[in-house]
């Protein structure tokens, strides 16, 4: 066998791979997108060799994450020895540094790039939006769980940093003056300077994290505050308010209320004859004297000093918390601890939401620091509806499982939604030995109208699609494309990664539907 004959014509890379091959589906999609913000970028002057073609940039990164690899070496080395991959860099390598800063340098690119393979889908006639999935899955930062510090440590040792600084200038201004005084020689820098500054800027980056979550918790907080005094007006003016108590509430003055507004409703029942008044008269009563015996517990706690009078907000972060502090991650300030699954396991990482369409591709991307799904369902619908609005489509029903299951989310705006209560095997079990054929009663809260519309066997059968819609398309990224680890490193390009990755899935959705 010999190897090393020479060609007598010059080779056509043409030839090298199968007219189908994804990557001339890749190339041929870049020289459709708009990618002017990419050459806006370009540098064009200056001394030093020529730039990358942007495109050539855009298309190997594409082409890279369709294909699992998203390490800037890895894609170096197979720029050098796969053939697809010198395809798309038309044999000019670039280095795994080029690769990696044109990552990180893009972000709001990555996230148009999203919107406009989305696009090519829909002229492709895919992209059905009539039924939609949301799921939230976690995704592993580039961080590791032993920089994990509480916030007082960190405060401790922005402390000794202060300290350090003072100290190191005072020493810098003697040696000076000796140098001055003697010989004249040279002051060094100490060796250790550099992993002291690698220091101070962790340490920099993790207190301005945590003046950020202390804003962020402030404002939760204030909401809470404004949750319970509305609650409390809504009592005292007499209605019906249905569903749990907020956290936190003025027990006293809740029960006041209470006790109040039954009494309202039983003084005009008083000389009322009949069994049916009576029955009335006996459930007010019934009321009344419950709101009393807790009227009567709250002003017992409230003089033994038993009233935990903090908000929702701030009994999650105390059940979340360690006795030191929020945790802050040193490598990753903004990525979080979080369980992931329901064996127990933890991650360092974040909360990724995909909301899939009926046909598996994706149509919207919103990435949490929160460590359930409860406060993720707004944001994630909005991304998702906001990018049918520029296709002109309309989303008709919202699947989701019980992580989305409150009251805020049964009752704010937007289209149709079906949110289990539980899992899927119990929605089914209560849809068959419990149906239900009619509309949910208008007394009832939103969860209990959810609850009665899911006994609905045909509700059911619809439910039943969420899972093979949204769980498919979650297995494809964290397998094919290969993001259980986020590459970068932040919440802003973590979410630019987590958009070039759905980008890459629906282009071979794309690339397989059109081949």
């Amino acid at each position: 066998m010999v190897r090393d004959q020479e060609f007598l014509l010059p080779p056509n890379m043409a030839d090298w791979l199968a007219a189908d091959h994804l990557v001339w589906f890749v190339l041929d999609v870049v020289e459709q997108l708009d990618t002017s913000a990419l050459h806006a970028a370009r540098r064009t002057g200056g001394v030093g060799r020529a730039g990358y073609d942007p495109d050539m940039l855009l298309a190997l990164m594409i082409y890279a994450y369709a294909t699992g690899q998203r390490s800037s070496r890895q894609i170096e080395r197979l720029c050098l020895d796969h053939v697809a991959y010198r395809v798309v860099c038309a044999q000019d390598p670039p280095d795994h540094t080029t690769i990696a800063r044109f990552r990180a340098a893009h972000d709001e690119v990555f996230t148009d790039v999203f919107a406009q393979v989305l696009r090519l889908c829909a002229q492709a006639g895919m992209v059905r939006a009539g039924v939609i999935a949301i799921d939230g899955t976690k995704i592993a930062a580039n961080a590791s769980r032993s920089a994990n510090r509480s916030q007082q440590w960190v405060a401790e040792q922005a402390r000794r940093i202060a300290e350090d600084v003072v100290a190191q200038a005072a020493a810098v201004d003697a040696d000076e003056d000796a140098a001055e005084a003697g010989a004249g020689s040279q002051q060094r820098l100490p060796a250790e300077l550099g992993t002291a500054a690698g220091r101070k800027a962790a340490i920099k980056k993790a207190m301005e994290e945590i003046a950020r979550q202390d804003g962020a918790h402030a404002e939760a907080d204030a909401a809470d505050a404004a949750g319970q005094e509305q609650y409390l007006q809504r009592l005292e003016s007499g209605e019906v308010v249905s569903g749990r108590a907020p956290a936190g509430v003025d027990q006293i003055r809740m029960y006041r209320a209470r006790i109040a507004r039954e009494q309202q409703r039983l003084a005009p029942l008083l000389n009322v004859r009949g069994t049916a008044p009576a029955h009335q008269r006996a459930a007010i009563r019934r009321n009344i004297r419950k709101a009393q015996a807790g009227l009567r517990r709250a002003v017992h706690q409230q003089a033994a000093g038993m009233v935990d009078q903090r908000g929702g907000a701030a009994r999650r972060r105390a059940r979340r918390g360690p006795a030191g502090g929020p945790l802050i991650n040193l490598t990753d300030p903004q990525a979080r601890l979080m369980v992931e699954g329901s064996g127990g396991g933890s991650v360092q990482g974040y909360n990724s939401q995909i909301v899939c369409s009926d046909d598996h591709l994706v149509i919207g991307v919103h990435v949490s620091q929160e460590a359930n799904d409860l406060h993720c369902w707004e944001p994630a619908l909005a991304a998702a509806m906001s990018q049918m609005n520029a296709l002109n489509k309309t989303i008709e029903l919202v699947l989701a499982d019980n992580g989305y299951f409150t009251e805020d989310n049964l009752a704010s705006p937007g289209p149709e939604r079906l949110i289990a209560p539980g899992s899927g095997r119990a929605v089914h079990h209560d849809a068959k030995h419990h149906p239900t054929h009619d509309a949910s009663p208008p007394c009832l809260s939103p969860r209990e109208a959810m609850r009665h519309t899911l006994r609905n066997p045909e509700q059911a059968q619809r439910y039943k699609r969420r899972s093979a819609t949204v769980e498919p398309v979650i297995g494809h990224l964290k397998d094919r494309i290969g993001l259980r680890r986020y590459a970068r490193r932040g919440l802003a390009a973590v979410t630019a990664e987590l958009h070039l990755a759905a980008a890459a899935l629906n282009l071979t959705r794309l690339h397989t539907a059109t081949a």
